[in-house]
């Protein structure tokens, strides 16, 4: 009984989390940067990437496609000791103005994203840099739309969306639209200053705001958080400067991870930074969030193990839980033009809980592989 009354709890104060958000995502206004003027500053556009010769050609592409003056675009991709064709494909951009730089050239004995893009930073003649990562295809009307949006605000930064785009596999479809939740409380919590949320694949900040805080220095040992902890930094440095760019123009999108393994490898990842948030707001709602989801599963075991009020409990909440998240989900999959997956919304939920479980606690501690090397 005291394990149903704790989860109870638990679900109401996650229910009144997700409404929250859902009241902030309706009032955030959501506008398009089509028209809007360029502007006559430069713009950077930094790329990291460590082999990625699979989808660099396309992300440069999209970004060579900018509706923006060339002049007053750059793009420099800053190559992390690749070991395919990554560099080749992208040096053969180079007679239409791609930069190209080899951090094994540069800073042989530097590694990671990181340090990347602090070299493309400071390579960078632009006022205003963005970043993206090598698997993702921005809309052409994606920079001018995350410029506008740092005028239009006085942003010292700017968190953009991101869309996942797959197949009809099940393991896409469940990427689809975890990263779909992912992204609606992004935009409803940077947007109503509730706490600060950002993406590597599509963020934007000033060269005066990167300065300031000295970069990624007193963060740079940390494998993850090139977005989320830069953008913490830069808040602290510059309050109330922080914006998100809700504009269908500014959608990036990028592919969900192949397998399994890939997928939650890349959730431990991102879950691993979560002790090193300088922005203290988010950590109440993770954990919430975590606390939710593992009495969820104890009620469940509980129920196997005989105890029928709590097998009953654990269905009851999980309808609630997927309830509640899907009127939180519907107006954010109509802003992402994804409405089409929520019908496998309630399917995906049982495994979504085991994973948040899964992920959450295997981030804290031990070691993961990402792009071929082993991080702590």
């Amino acid at each position: 009984m005291t394990l149903i009354l704790i989860s109870t709890g638990l679900a109401l104060a996650y229910a009144l989390l997700i409404l929250l958000y859902k009241r902030m995502w309706n009032r955030a206004p959501q506008v398009s940067f089509a028209r809007a003027d360029a502007g006559n500053e430069r713009i950077s556009v930094v790329v990291p990437c460590r082999n990625e010769a699979c989808h660099i050609d396309a992300c440069i592409e999209a970004l060579l496609a900018q509706d923006m003056p060339a002049r007053q675009i750059e793009i420099i991709v800053v190559d992390d000791h690749s070991e395919d064709a990554t560099v080749r494909i992208a040096e053969a951009y180079a007679n239409q103005g791609v930069r190209v730089i080899r951090l094994s050239e540069t800073l042989p004995a530097v590694q990671g994203k990181k340090a990347a893009i602090s070299r493309g930073v400071a390579a960078a003649t632009g006022t205003f840099i963005l970043t993206t990562d090598a698997d993702c295809k921005a809309p052409p009307g994606w920079a001018r739309s995350m410029a506008a949006c740092q005028r239009l605000t006085d942003a010292a930064f700017v968190s953009g969306p991101v869309m996942f785009h797959g197949t009809h596999k099940p393991l896409d479809i469940f990427q689809c639209l975890d990263f779909l939740s992912l992204q609606g409380i992004t935009g409803a919590s940077v947007a109503a200053g509730f706490h600060g949320m950002s993406n590597g694949a599509n963020m934007g900040f000033t060269r005066e705001a990167f300065d300031c805080v000295g970069g990624f220095e007193g963060i740079d040992h940390i494998a993850s958080g090139d977005d989320m902890l830069l953008m913490q930094k830069i808040e602290q440095r510059f309050p109330g400067r922080i914006a998100y760019c809700r504009s269908t123009d500014a959608i990036v999108t990028t592919h969900p991870e192949p397998t399994l393994r890939a997928f939650l490898r890349q959730r431990i990842r991102w879950a691993s930074k979560a002790t090193h948030y300088r922005d203290k707001r988010i950590l109440p709602v993770l954990m919430l969030v975590y606390l939710f989801n593992v009495s969820l599963i104890l009620l469940l075991v509980s129920g196997i193990f005989g105890y029928t009020s709590s097998l009953v409990a654990a269905c009851g909440l999980l309808l609630f839980k997927t309830a509640v998240e899907m009127m939180f989900l519907i107006p954010v999959a109509g802003f992402f033009n994804q409405t089409h997956l929520l019908p496998w919304f309630p399917v995906a939920q049982p495994f979504h809980i085991l994973y948040t479980v899964i992920s959450g606690g295997f981030g804290q501690f031990g070691r993961y592989q990402w792009k071929g090397r082993i991080v702590r």
